[in-house]
């Protein structure tokens, strides 16, 4: 019984050369897949997300968005309702509702990133300072417990009667008002991180105090931090609408939301357009805000997580 062998032939680079190449799709797949479980595990985030990264193109690209000089005097256009040519009517003045609602978010926006911003980073130094030198913890936090004891929007109030109306100022009195709540809750979280055993240790093996609060403190306050700077956010773009609405806010010159609100408030009955379109926006704006720090806690606290 005979058998028969089959050459082998080794492979050369001219074989490797001419063999298909198949498409690499798995990368592609795999980072669509990741984006799906993403949404599917975190969809405030996802919701919350887009919705603000809309509002932000909407403030930088309004100029390109049919907008008009949103501070020009048309008196002959006055109260016009919404149509084709003026999407969202005119004002007592004859300005375009449309154009100053897409400029007002500017103001918004601004307001709402940096009072969480400067509030956080001035809330986290203090936080941080009263939980490690207890001698200035009892003063520091008494001064805090104080400006917590005022309304946030009557202390704003207050200090916006000292100063002239802008936007710069808005933004001081609005982060004076939030710091204190940030302070209490980073002082909070140090207080219970500097006695567990990792900080222990590096206060045993001789490491300095600033290094053991930059290396193992901060880290793990960043968290808590991240979800509290997107309430302040929200609560500055509130607090900014109702200076503006009662005239200690922004100027009447600088178009914001509540500065419009303001204006059309005498005709709301007859005219309610012109207070409901930057109602609708500030609203829809908070409320995206909101989203995105109820998803960020869940995120990142397992034990708020609702899908495990």
């Amino acid at each position: 019984m005979s058998t028969t062998t089959i050459p082998v032939r080794e492979l050369t680079a001219a074989d490797v050369t001419a063999a298909p190449v198949l498409p690499d799709v798995l990368p592609a797949r795999r980072e669509r897949g990741a984006v799906m479980m993403f949404i599917y595990r975190h969809p405030t985030i996802a919701a919350g997300g887009f919705l603000v990264a809309l509002i932000i193109a909407m403030a930088i690209f309004a100029p390109w968005l049919g907008t008009v000089d949103p501070t020009a005097l048309a008196p002959a256009k006055r109260t016009r309702p919404p149509s084709e040519l003026y999407w969202f009517g005119t004002d007592m003045l004859g300005r375009d509702v449309y154009s100053r609602v897409l400029y007002g978010s500017r103001v918004s926006l601004i307001v709402g990133f940096s009072v969480a911003f400067f509030a956080s980073a001035v809330g986290m130094a203090i936080g941080l300072i009263s939980g490690f030198v207890r001698i200035l913890d009892a003063i520091v936090m008494r001064i805090m417990d104080g400006l917590m004891s005022i309304p946030s929007i009557l202390l704003a109030i207050a200090l916006m009667a000292l100063t002239r109306g802008s936007v710069g100022n808005v933004i001081l009195a609005i982060t004076v008002a939030e710091v204190p709540r940030v302070s209490r809750l980073v002082r909070g979280v140090v207080l219970s991180l500097r006695e567990q055993p990792y900080v222990e240790a590096a206060v045993a093996s001789g490491t300095r105090m600033p290094k053991i609060i930059w290396k193992h403190i901060v880290p793990n306050t960043l968290a808590p931090m991240m979800v509290q700077a997107t309430f302040i956010c929200a609560s500055a773009m509130i607090t900014e609408a109702i200076l503006s609405f009662i005239g200690a806010g922004t100027p009447p010159t600088i178009p914001s939301w509540g500065n419009i609100m303001a204006e059309g408030r005498a005709l709301w009955q007859v005219k309610p357009y012109i207070v409901f379109f930057p109602a609708i926006f500030l609203s829809v704006t908070v409320l995206a805000v909101n989203l995105l720090g109820d998803g960020l806690r869940d995120a990142l606290d397992p034990r708020m997580a609702k899908r495990i």
